[in-house]
């Protein structure tokens, strides 16, 4: 406790980024500190998750360090601490869980697991002070494409999810075909201004009737049969007009679906959530869809999209005042459900 405000210390080590963070009162960064591998692992086309355990060993005690510092907090003044522990890759969740557990243990503060799902939610917390459940939220990441109902603080229903690759999986795969390299996802988003949208037809999949579940392993199959067949013959491919179509094609389901379950369950705001809410076009396509119904969409700024440690701080804290407690034995559950 400082200046009687409560203080999480949130830590997130789910995939590639090593990150902690102080948050007063589960709204208000006092410090924000991300040690990203992107340079690491661009040479090998994606995460390597041997490469990223190794290097959250080497950076985790520096990086909690410089968010205390940064927040000019001392351990003894932290009232809680909040970790993420699923999903994500095992070994790197294991480095996080491992160091909040010894620094609870040590220092007698209250520890809470928090699910990776709920902390990107609760990044809103942090931009929009006067949000409160309920909401729909929109989740879009590497690893997740899920469309959520959150009737209160960390109570999720999920409502629908990918079938098979989620959007940021789909673009890394395209991406790394027509040569753009990786991480795919900004950089399909950079490309995709200087084309045209809607040169490729590229078919838009909104599977049977009624269903906010989600598949693009069809449309990146169609992605890399045009690549082959204009190969094939011979012809010039226009690498921005293939990012541009299928791009339109990926965040315009993606946008319907979301706006379709805010309706159908009677939402007035949906937040988004995850590394690909920074997307350029999705932000804007869903949030004109949305107008049209009167629905405000709400959008984290871009380095509260990706993976961070203020959002497992928020998720905890919220956590912790609804009654929750983590025990040391807490474990890494890689494949973690909402």
């Amino acid at each position: 406790m400082k200046n009687g405000q409560f203080l999480t210390l949130g830590i997130e080590t789910s995939c590639d980024e090593t990150a902690a963070s102080v948050v007063a009162d589960g709204r208000f960064m006092m410090s924000n500190v991300i040690s990203s591998q992107i340079d690491i692992h661009t040479a090998y086309g994606g995460v390597v998750p041997e490469i990223a355990s190794r290097r959250h060993l080497e950076r985790i005690n520096d990086v909690i360090g410089s968010a205390l510092s940064e927040a000019d907090v001392t351990k003894d003044e932290i009232d809680l601490i909040g970790v993420t522990y699923g999903p994500g890759l095992v070994g790197a969740l294991l480095i996080g869980v491992a160091a909040a557990k010894a620094m609870a243990y040590a220092c007698d503060i209250p520890l809470v697991g928090v699910n990776h799902m709920h902390g990107h939610i609760a990044a809103n917390y942090l931009e929009h002070h006067d949000l409160e459940p309920p909401f729909m939220a929109l989740i879009v990441s590497g690893g997740h494409t899920e469309i959520v109902n959150v009737p209160q603080y960390n109570k999720c229903e999920k409502l629908g999810g990918t079938r098979d690759d989620a959007a940021g999986e789909a673009f890394d795969k395209v991406a790394r075909v027509i040569g753009l390299g990786y991480p795919g996802g900004p950089k399909v988003d950079k490309a995709a201004k200087l084309g045209d949208p809607g040169s490729i037809p590229f078919k838009r999949v909104y599977l049977e009737q009624g269903s906010l579940d989600f598949s693009f392993s069809g449309l990146k199959t169609q992605a890399l049969n045009y690549l082959n067949t204009e190969k094939q013959a011979g012809r010039d491919i226009n690498i921005n007009n293939v990012a541009a179509s299928f791009q339109e094609a990926v965040v315009e389901v993606i946008a319907d679906k979301a706006v379709t379950a805010a309706l159908k369950y009677g939402q007035k705001q949906i937040v988004m959530a995850g590394g690909v809410a920074s997307n350029s076009r999705l932000r804007e396509l869903i949030g004109s869809k949305a107008a049209v119904h009167g629905i405000e969409v709400l959008k984290p700024s871009p380095i509260l999209c990706t993976d961070n440690g203020a959002m497992i701080a928020s998720a905890a804290y919220y956590a912790y005042r609804s009654g929750e407690r983590t025990g040391l034995d807490l474990d890494a559950v890689p494949g973690l459900e909402f």
